[in-house]
C-alpha cells in the first residue's frame, strides 16, 4: 500500500481536484491506496477568522460561512457530486453554522473551540473528493481521521498516543476492501473524543502517521512545487529541485522554513525506513525529491539554503551570568513555561551573554516572562533587562557531508559580508549538519541568491548594474553589453544585467533586469529621475553584485560615491570631479572601498579605454617606483591639433572635434587644460601622491578672452576674434618643425599641463588623431619608458573602457 498526500494548493480549485482525481485513478490501478486531503486552498484561514469576528460579536462571521458554503457547492457541482443530496456535507455544514453561532452568543473562542473550528475544512474536501471519485465508479470510502488518529490529552503541543493511533489504523486497514481510502488530514481526536488537530501543516503528519503504522512502501507528499529546493524558488531565481536527500537533510531543510514538508512529517517514516517522494500536483511526470536513509558519496556537501522569517534576537547578558550554575536552566524554563519554541541558540564562551531566536509575534511575551524571573537580578545590576531586536530572519546551510568538510563555514561567511550582509548571531551543532545566521529581515533574498550563486550555481557570477547617464557613451555602453552577453555567458562566466537606468529626465528599473533592445522606449515611460531617488531604488533593491555606473560628469553624483560604497555597492565611474577633488575625498573612497569590499573603479578618468590606471598599479604592486609619467591625457586636444593646418580656423577645428563626440559638451572643459590637469592628478595620486588640483601648474594657450567666456557660443565667438593668436602658435611650430601637443607631466613630485611644440623623434611626435600616450619612467625602466599609446577619446572607447572594469569585477 501507498500513503498520498494532496495539500492545500493541489485541491485549490475545481481544476486542481480534477488533477488529483486523475492522480490517485492512475497509482490505484496498481496498489492500494490512502489518500489524505486538506482543506481547500484558504478555507482554514477564513474558517478561524470566522470565528475570531464570531467571538467579538461581529455579525459578518455569516458573510464567511455563506462564502464557503458556496465555494464548497460550486466545487462539487463542477465534479458531478449533488451537494443536497450528500448527507454527510450536509451534516458538516450545519455543525459550522451551528458552531459559529454558539460562538457569536458565549462571546467565547477557547483553544478547543478553534480546533473543532479549523477541522471542517478538511472533513467537507474530503467527503466532496471521495464521493467524486465514487461517481467515477472508482472503489472508494471514506474514514474520519478523529476515528484513527487519537492525542494525548493535556498536551500544549500535540503529542500522538501512537499505542492507540497505531491499533487504530491497523484494525481498520486490515479489514478495508475498498482500493482507494480518503481520509481528511490535519484532524485527530482527544483521548476522549473531543475533535482537535495536528498543527498548521498537519496533514502530511497525518499521512506520515498512516503510512508508519501501515508500515507502507512509500509515503508521497503532492505539493504545488517539483520536490524540496536547493532555496526558496520564489525567491531564488536559479533554484532547482533535490533530486535526493536524506531525512536529516530533509528536516533540518522542513524545520528551517522549506514550507514543502511539515518538520514532524519525518519522525514516524524515519523510524520504519519508509522513503518520502515529494512530487508536483500539476506536474506528475516530474522527478520530484526522494527522501531516504542512504546518502550519495558523490554529491555535493551542502544540500540546500533555507531561511525562516520573522524572528526575534532575545540576548540575556550581565556579569551575573558568568560561572553561575542554573542560569540556564532558569532561563529556558521560563521560555518552556510559556510554550515559547526556541528555533536558535547561542552563547559566548565568556558566558556574558546568552542569545535565543524565537518567532518574533513571541518576543513580547518572552521579554516580559524572562525580565519577570530575573527581577532580582536586574534591580542588582548584575543582569540587564533582555534586550529584543526584531526584523531578523534565520537563512542556514544544510548537509550532511558538511561534516568535516573544511572551508563551509568561510566560503558562507565571506560571501555574505562582500555583499555587505551584516551577522547578528551564527550557530552551528555539533552534528555540522547545519550552519545558521542571523540576519536581517530585508537581506534575505539577497542572502540566499548570494549563497546560492557560491554553493549550487556553476560558479556564473551574476553583476547587477545601475547606470546613470545614458547620452552617448552610456547609450554605446548599454549596445555594447547587449552585444556581448552571450559570450560572456559561455566565456567568462558572467552574467550581466542591467536593472537601472537614468538620463537628466527620467530613470527606469526592472528587477529581473532591462531588455536592452527596448531601453530607450522604456526610458522614455519611466519616472522623474532625481539622484538621490536613484540611489535609494539601489538600496530598496538589495541585490547581490551591485554596481553603480557613473557615466555624467555632474558633481553631484560624484559626491554620492561614499554613501554608496558603504552599501557595498561597487561604483564604476569615467565621472572624473571624484577623483580630482580634495585628496582627503579621494582618500575616503579608497578606504570605503576596502572596508566595505565594495570595488571602485575608474580607468575611463584618464584614458578612456586605454589600461593606464590598471598598468600603473600593477608596476606599484610588484614594487617599481614611478620616477616621472610624461603624457599626452586628451584625445580631444590631440584631435584638435593634428587638425590644425594652415589655412584652416582653429574655431572650425573644435567645432568640428565637438561635433565629432571628442570634446566635452562644453569644449572650454577640454581646451583650457582643467580636463588634462585632472587626469595627470589622478595619476599622480594613484602613484602615491598626495596633491590637489591646485598643485598643477596649468599653463593655458587660450586667451583671456577665451577663458573668459560666458556661454559656449560665446566661445566659440572668442575664438573667431583671436584667430590670429592660433595662428601664431601654429607658424611657431611649423618654423620649428614641430607638432603641436598638449603635454602632462609629473617630474620629481610636481605636476605640469601646458601645450608644447614636440621635435621630430620625439615618441609624441607622430600621435595621430585621437590617441593618447603615456611615458612611464620608474626603477625599472629609466631610460626606455613603458609607453601605452592608443585611442584616447569618443564614445566607442570610453564606453568600452567602462565595460572592462565592469568585467573586472567578477575576480572581486
Amino acid at each position: 500500500m501507498k500513503v498520498l498526500k494532496f495539500g492545500g494548493t493541489s485541491v485549490g480549485s475545481l481544476e486542481n481536484i480534477q488533477k488529483v482525481i486523475t492522480i490517485i485513478e492512475n497509482q490505484s490501478k496498481n496498489d492500494s491506496i490512502c489518500v489524505v486531503v486538506s482543506a481547500f486552498s484558504g478555507v482554514t484561514d477564513q474558517l478561524l477568522h470566522a470565528g475570531k469576528l464570531a467571538a467579538s460579536k461581529d455579525a459578518r462571521f455569516s458573510e464567511i460561512f455563506q462564502q464557503l458554503k458556496t465555494r464548497h457547492q460550486e466545487v462539487a457541482t463542477g465534479l458531478n457530486v449533488s451537494t443536497e443530496n450528500s448527507v454527510q456535507f450536509q451534516t458538516y455544514l450545519a455543525q459550522l453554522e451551528d458552531l459559529l453561532k454558539g460562538i457569536y452568543y458565549i462571546n467565547e473562542l477557547s483553544n478547543r473551540t478553534q480546533d473543532r473550528l479549523a477541522a471542517f475544512g478538511e472533513l467537507c474536501s474530503s467527503s466532496i473528493i471521495t464521493e467524486s471519485l465514487q461517481q467515477k465508479g472508482l472503489a472508494a470510502k471514506r474514514k474520519n481521521a478523529v476515528e484513527l488518529i487519537v492525542t494525548k490529552n493535556g498536551t500544549a503541543r500535540k503529542s500522538v498516543n501512537y499505542a492507540v493511533t497505531n491499533k487504530n489504523i491497523e484494525t481498520y486497514f486490515h479489514t478495508a476492501s475498498e482500493r482507494i481510502t480518503i481520509v481528511p488530514g490535519f484532524v485527530a481526536a482527544l483521548e476522549n473524543n473531543e475533535i482537535t488537530t495536528l498543527g498548521r501543516g498537519g496533514s502530511d503528519f497525518s499521512a506520515a502517521i498512516i503510512a508508519a503504522a501501515l508500515d507502507t512502501s512509500e509515503l508521497q507528499i503532492w505539493t504545488d512545487v517539483s520536490g524540496m529546493y536547493t532555496a526558496n524558488p520564489s525567491l531564488v531565481k536559479h533554484a532547482k529541485p533535490i533530486k535526493n536527500i536524506s531525512y536529516q537533510e530533509a528536516m533540518e531543510l522542513s524545520h528551517f522554513g522549506a514550507k514543502v514538508l511539515y518538520p514532524p512529517t519525518i519522525v514516524p517514516v524515519m523510524q520504519k525506513n519508509i522513503q518520502i517522494a515529494i512530487k508536483n500536483t500539476f506536474a506528475p511526470e516530474d522527478e520530484g525529491t526522494l527522501i531516504t536513509n542512504t546518502v550519495d558519496p558523490n554529491e555535493e556537501s551542502v544540500k540546500g539554503i533555507t531561511n525562516i522569517g520573522n524572528i526575534a534576537l532575545l540576548t540575556l547578558e550581565g556579569t551575573g551570568l558568568v560561572g553561575i550554575p542554573g542560569i540556564s536552566k532558569r532561563l529556558f524554563e521560563t521560555i518552556s513555561q510559556q510554550s515559547i519554541n526556541v528555533i536558535l541558540i547561542t552563547q559566548a564562551s565568556s558566558e556574558h551573554s546568552i542569545c535565543l531566536g524565537i518567532l518574533a509575534e513571541e518576543a513580547t511575551k518572552a521579554q516580559n516572562a524572562i525580565d519577570l524571573e530575573f527581577e532580582n537580578e536586574i534591580e542588582l545590576g548584575k543582569m540587564f533587562p533582555v534586550i529584543v531586536e526584531e526584523d531578523l530572519s534565520i537563512i542556514a546551510l544544510v548537509g550532511d557531508k558538511m561534516k568535516n568538510h573544511q572551508g563551509i563555514s568561510g566560503k558562507m561567511f565571506s560571501k555574505l559580508g562582500k555583499n555587505n550582509i551584516n551577522i547578528r548571531a551564527i550557530a552551528q551543532g555539533a552534528s555540522e549538519k547545519n550552519i545558521s545566521a542571523v540576519i536581517a529581515k530585508k537581506d534575505v533574498k539577497k542572502a540566499l541568491n548570494v549563497l546560492h550563486e557560491r554553493f549550487f550555481e556553476d560558479q556564473r557570477k551574476q553583476i547587477n548594474l545601475y547606470i546613470a547617464g545614458v547620452g552617448n557613451v552610456g547609450a554605446k555602453l548599454l549596445n555594447q553589453i547587449e552585444q556581448q552577453k552571450q559570450y560572456l555567458k559561455e566565456k567568462l562566466n558572467l552574467n550581466i544585467r542591467v536593472i537601472g537606468i537614468t538620463n537628466s529626465k527620467k530613470m527606469y528599473f526592472n528587477s529581473d533586469g532591462i531588455p536592452l533592445k527596448k531601453w530607450e522606449t522604456l526610458l522614455a515611460e519611466g519616472e522623474p529621475t532625481s539622484i538621490e531617488g536613484f540611489q535609494n531604488k539601489i538600496n530598496t533593491y538589495n541585490k547581490r553584485n551591485s554596481v553603480f555606473v557613473d557615466v555624467t560628469a555632474n558633481e553631484t553624483v560624484a559626491n554620492s560615491y561614499n554613501t554608496l560604497l558603504e552599501k557595498s555597492v561597487a561604483v564604476v565611474a569615467c565621472n572624473k570631479i571624484a577623483c580630482s577633488a580634495e585628496y582627503d575625498k579621494y582618500a575616503e573612497l579608497k578606504h570605503l572601498a576596502t572596508q566595505y569590499n565594495a570595488p571602485f573603479l575608474f580607468e575611463t578618468n584618464v584614458g578612456a579605454g586605454l589600461p593606464i590606471i590598471d598598468t600603473l598599479n600593477n608596476l606599484i604592486a610588484s614594487g617599481d617606483q614611478v620616477i616621472t609619467i610624461k603624457a599626452v591625457l586628451s584625445g580631444s586636444l590631440n584631435f584638435v591639433f593634428n587638425n590644425y593646418k594652415e589655412g584652416v580656423a582653429f574655431h572650425d577645428v573644435v567645432q568640428q572635434a565637438k561635433a565629432e563626440g571628442y570634446t566635452e559638451p562644453d569644449p572650454r572643459i577640454d581646451l583650457s587644460g582643467v580636463d588634462v590637469a585632472r587626469k595627470i592628478l589622478i595619476l599622480a595620486r594613484e602613484s602615491g601622491l598626495q596633491l590637489n588640483l591646485e598643485d598643477v601648474v596649468n599653463t593655458p594657450f587660450l586667451t583671456s578672452k577665451n577663458l573668459e567666456s560666458t556661454s559656449v557660443d560665446h566661445f566659440f565667438e572668442t575664438l573667431i576674434e583671436d584667430d590670429a593668436h592660433f595662428q601664431k602658435l601654429l607658424a611657431s611650430a611649423t618654423k620649428n618643425k614641430a607638432q603641436l601637443k598638449y603635454v602632462a607631466q609629473l617630474v620629481d613630485g610636481t605636476l605640469q599641463v601646458g601645450l608644447e611644440e614636440i621635435p621630430s623623434g620625439h615618441p609624441f611626435y607622430n600621435l595621430e588623431g585621437k590617441d593618447n600616450m603615456v611615458l612611464f619612467y620608474t626603477k625599472r625602466y629609466p631610460e626606455q619608458p613603458l609607453i601605452i599609446k592608443g585611442a584616447g577619446a569618443g564614445a566607442d572607447v570610453t564606453a568600452s573602457g567602462l565595460f572592462s572594469d565592469i568585467i573586472r569585477l567578477r575576480t572581486f
